[in-house]
C-alpha cells in the first residue's frame, strides 16, 4: 500500500538530515531545449527524473555537469525515511571508511534559488546546510510524499517521472540511530537525455493504421490487426497500454469453448503496475460499432457499465451475436489462429484453465 503522507515526525526528521558542509563549484547555465530527463541505475533499480532548468537553472545545470563527469557513480542514498524519503548524491559516500561523515561533502557549489511552494510526492530537491542559502551542490532529496513541512524551503529541480516503486524500495533501508543507512544503494550510473515522446498520444487515427499488435502467449504468437476506422480511442489506448509494458506477465484467465477467450485482467499479472502504469489504465468510454462478432474479433471486456472497459479483452472463438453493439471490437486475429485454438482447448476447470497460460508481451510493431 502506497503511504498518503508521512506522520508528522518524519516530517520533522527532514529538516534535521538535509544537510552538508564542504565543496566547491559552481556552473550557470540557462533552461535546456528540448526537455530533459534524467535516468537513474541504481543497485535497487532504475527511476527516471524530469528535470525542470526553469525553476532552478543553476541547479539542475550543476546536477546535468555532475551526471555527465560521471560524479554520482558509486555514491549512495545515505539517508532514508521509510515511504518519506530519500537522501543522496554526496561523493563522499563513495568511501565507506568516511562514513561518519556521510552527508557533509558536495555543497556550497550552487548560489540560492527560488524555493518550490509546495513540496510535493516525488519532488526532488538540493540539500542545503542549514542557514545557508547559497549551500546547495550535488547532494538531492527526493519526498515519496507530500511535505507541507517542507513548503517553501528548498528549491526542486526535478519531478520523478518513473519509478516511484524503486524509491520506495530504497527508503526501506535500514538506517542506524542518527538515520544514516547501514546497507549501501549504490547509484551506478545517471544518463541525461531528451524527454522521449509518450508514444501514440499525437498520432492521427490514419497513422495509428499502421501499426499492428504481437501477442507473445506461452501457446505461440498471435498477430491482432487493428479496426482504427472503428473504434481509434480504443486502438490508441490499447497501443498506449501495450508500449508502457501493462500487459507483460499476464495470463489468458477465461476459456471458454466456442465462445471467447479472455486476457489483459490486471489480477492476473505476475507483478504490481508501476505508479506510471497505473496512471494509464482507467475506463475507456465505449466505442460500439457494427463490427460483428465472429471467429478472431478483438473486443474489450467490461462489466455492466458501458464505460467500465479498462485493460481486460478478448477473443472470439465463433459468432456471438448477443455481443454486437453492445461491446468495443476494436481489432482483429491475422495471424496466429493456431494457438488461439490451443488456448481455446486448453484443460480448464469450468472456464478457467488448470495451467497457467502465458501472455508474456504485447508488442505493437509497424505492418510489413
Amino acid at each position: 500500500m502506497e503511504p498518503r503522507s508521512a506522520p508528522r515526525s518524519q516530517r520533522i526528521l527532514f529538516l534535521c538530515v538535509l544537510c552538508g558542509l564542504c565543496g566547491s563549484f559552481l556552473s550557470v547555465v540557462g533552461a535546456q531545449t528540448p526537455p530533459k530527463q534524467a535516468v537513474v541505475d541504481t543497485t535497487a533499480g532504475t527511476f527516471v527524473l524530469d528535470l525542470d532548468p526553469s525553476a532552478a537553472p543553476n541547479q539542475t545545470a550543476h546536477f546535468m555537469k555532475l551526471a555527465a563527469d560521471g560524479a554520482y557513480e558509486g555514491t549512495t542514498f545515505h539517508r532514508a525515511v521509510k515511504y518519506g524519503m530519500v537522501q543522496g548524491g554526496d561523493p563522499l559516500t563513495k568511501d565507506p571508511a568516511k562514513r561518519a561523515l556521510y552527508g557533509t561533502g558536495g555543497q556550497n557549489a550552487v548560489k540560492a534559488e527560488a524555493r518550490a511552494a509546495k513540496m510535493l510526492r516525488g519532488s526532488v530537491a538540493a540539500v542545503l546546510v542549514p542557514g545557508k542559502p547559497d549551500s546547495a551542490g550535488s547532494q538531492f532529496f527526493i519526498v515519496l510524499a507530500d511535505q507541507p513541512a517542507l513548503d517553501n524551503q528548498y528549491t526542486v529541480f526535478a519531478h520523478v517521472a518513473d519509478g516511484i516503486e524503486v524509491l520506495q524500495k530504497i527508503s526501506e533501508t535500514p538506517v542506524d540511530e542518527k538515520g544514516v543507512a547501514t546497507e549501501r544503494v549504490e547509484i551506478r550510473h545517471v544518463t541525461i537525455r531528451d524527454t522521449p515522446a509518450e508514444p501514440f498520444v499525437s498520432e492521427t487515427a490514419a497513422e495509428l493504421g499502421a501499426y499492428r499488435a504481437v501477442l507473445d502467449t506461452s501457446s505461440g504468437p498471435i498477430t491482432i490487426e487493428f479496426l482504427v476506422d472503428k473504434a481509434p480511442g480504443t486502438v490508441r489506448q490499447f497501443m498506449r497500454l501495450a508500449a508502457a509494458g501493462v500487459y507483460n506477465g499476464m495470463a489468458f484467465h477465461r476459456v471458454a469453448p466456442g465462445f471467447v477467450i479472455q486476457t489483459g485482467a490486471l489480477s492476473s499479472r505476475s507483478a504490481p503496475l508501476t505508479a506510471k502504469q497505473q496512471a494509464l489504465a482507467h475506463n475507456l468510454p465505449p466505442e460500439f460499432n457494427d463490427t460483428k462478432h465472429v471467429k478472431g474479433i478483438v473486443s474489450m471486456a467490461r462489466g455492466d457499465a458501458a464505460d467500465s472497459a479498462t485493460t481486460s479483452f478478448f477473443i472470439c472463438l465463433g459468432p456471438s451475436a448477443a455481443l454486437d453493439g453492445v461491446y468495443t471490437a476494436f481489432g482483429r486475429v491475422v495471424d496466429g489462429m493456431a494457438a488461439v485454438d490451443a488456448i481455446e482447448g486448453a484443460a480448464r476447470t469450468g472456464e478457467a484453465p488448470n495451467t497457467r497460460i502465458d501472455l508474456r508481451t504485447v508488442r505493437i510493431e509497424k505492418r510489413p
